[in-house]
């Protein structure tokens, strides 16, 4: 019985005088020791913390700090012209990572993920100084497989090419032939947040945090963003959801060299060599075009900096907002600020996946629909397989792609990289490939909701209220 009351008294200590927590965050996690108290402790020791260990992250952000900033790169652009009313915007996005909105990009919305590997394989293959790839998730099979053989192919040739892949996200790619194979070519690979004895690592840092980001750069000139992995639409570890359906974005212009700058700090943070020359190289002549800027967050970044990107963009939209996220588990501010938008009469449009391959989050989404469809939101859910696509557009001229989920594990855990543009014409393409996933998807209606079986309501609640925690 003391033993029962200490644990769960310093349980509940700790979890009440960790910084940066939301309360109802503190609530699911008191919840959970009350009830459960030996494995709640236990849980909350292992998954509880933002932590990945106070050595990594000195580490990391020692990285981060020591690079030369983009912008101090020689033929750097003078200041972007951004209009007045997004400014307040991308002023949000380089309180958040430091980097400042940057005029002359261009950008091209691949056709599908097909395409899209299709299009940085023939980047890697053009390729003449550097390839820089950084994945969550990179399978060995078709695609994953062609992307790897590009890069030895390039290293094979001279160029600098430089591998970086999470270590739980791609663990059967660092456990197999064909990681041996790119290292034998010549090029160098590492693993980030590697996790090595569990069990170890569960005492100096949490394990489930992930760096989540989709990076390459080219040569200091092409960069790609957005919610693909490498990997086949198929996604064989979890068929039965496929096809996975994702956004990507190939880009030109002074942007490259924010993401080339973030790619470096995890690089040189995971045990890379210094590769802060690259950002001082001559720029070349940029061209006219939109102004864009790189959002990176993680738990070395400011705190819940993911979620407040997200609801200045809400909370800025005057005509219309679309947004499509595989994983939707708000905090209380997003909720709100998602229905105080269509209230105030914004058009106000979201798509989920009708299947998900996570059940619980899938579960706790759906716990929020009946508030969003009363404030006058319109939900759809993707039917012709997993819509991964994390897209936001506003007003026709404001983009936001790239990694991050509006879900707990992108705003509070994982490395998450995004690009916030403004251009009509660009943010009109994007819009169009929104609009044509409705093709594919079912309306879900109040009356709909209103129907569900008892069950599913207590299913889908109880699993909100542990939201905080998964």
């Amino acid at each position: 019985m003391v033993l029962h009351i200490v644990v769960v008294a310093a349980a509940a200590v700790h979890i009440l005088l960790r910084p940066h927590r939301q309360p109802e965050s503190r609530a699911a996690w008191l919840i959970l020791v009350l009830l459960l108290p030996y494995v709640g402790a236990l849980v909350y020791l292992l998954v509880g913390q933002t932590n990945v260990g106070r050595r990594r992250v000195e580490r990391l952000k020692a990285a981060f700090r020591k690079l030369p900033p983009p912008e101090t790169a020689p033929g750097w652009p003078s200041a972007s012209q951004v209009q007045n009313q997004h400014a307040a915007l991308f002023a949000v996005g380089r309180s958040i990572s430091g980097y400042a909105p940057t005029g002359g990009n261009s950008a091209r919305l691949m056709e599908d993920s097909d395409a899209a590997i299709r299009a940085l394989v023939a980047d890697i293959d053009a390729a003449v100084d550097h390839v820089h790839l950084l994945f969550y998730i990179w399978l060995a099979d078709r695609n994953g497989t062609a992307v790897a053989e590009a890069v030895q192919r390039a290293a094979r040739r001279g160029v600098a090419c430089r591998v970086l892949v999470d270590d739980l996200g791609s663990r059967a790619l660092v456990r197999g032939p064909l990681w041996r194979d790119m290292a034998g070519a010549g090029v160098e690979v590492r693993r980030a947040l590697v996790i090595g004895n569990p069990l170890l690592r569960a005492l100096t840092g949490r394990i489930d945090l992930r760096n989540h980001r989709k990076i390459a750069v080219i040569d200091n000139r092409i960069t790609y963003c957005g919610s693909q992995n490498c990997a086949d639409p198929e996604f064989l570890p979890k068929a039965r959801f496929a096809p996975w359906v994702d956004v990507l974005m190939r880009f030109e212009g002074p942007v490259v060299r924010q993401n080339q700058h973030l790619f470096a700090s995890d690089w040189m943070g995971n045990g890379g060599g210094d590769i802060g020359h690259l950002l001082r190289q001559q720029m070349v002549d940029t061209k006219p075009g939109f102004t864009a800027q790189v959002v990176a967050t993680g738990p070395t970044f400011r705190n819940s900096a993911m979620p407040e990107m997200f609801e200045t963009l809400i909370y800025a939209a005057k005509r219309s907002l679309f947004v499509t996220t595989p994983y939707y588990v708000p905090d209380a501010a997003m909720q709100a600020a998602l229905c105080a938008c269509a209230n105030r009469g914004v058009e106000t449009t979201i798509i989920f996946p009708a299947r998900n391959d996570d059940f619980a989050v899938a579960a706790a989404s759906r716990s929020y629909y009946l508030d969003l469809l009363q404030a006058g939101v319109t939900i759809f859910e993707y039917e012709a397989g997993l819509l991964h696509a994390k897209t936001l557009t506003m007003d026709g001229a404001i983009s936001l792609i790239g990694s991050a989920n509006m879900d707990r594990r992108s705003f509070d855990l994982n490395y998450e990289n995004n690009i916030l543009l403004e251009d009509v014409d660009l943010t009109t393409t994007l819009r169009a490939r929104q609009e044509a996933y409705l093709e594919r998807c079912r309306q879900i209606l109040p009356e709909e909701v209103g129907r569900w079986s008892v069950w599913k309501r207590l299913r889908n609640n109880g699993l909100a209220i542990v939201g905080p925690v998964l």
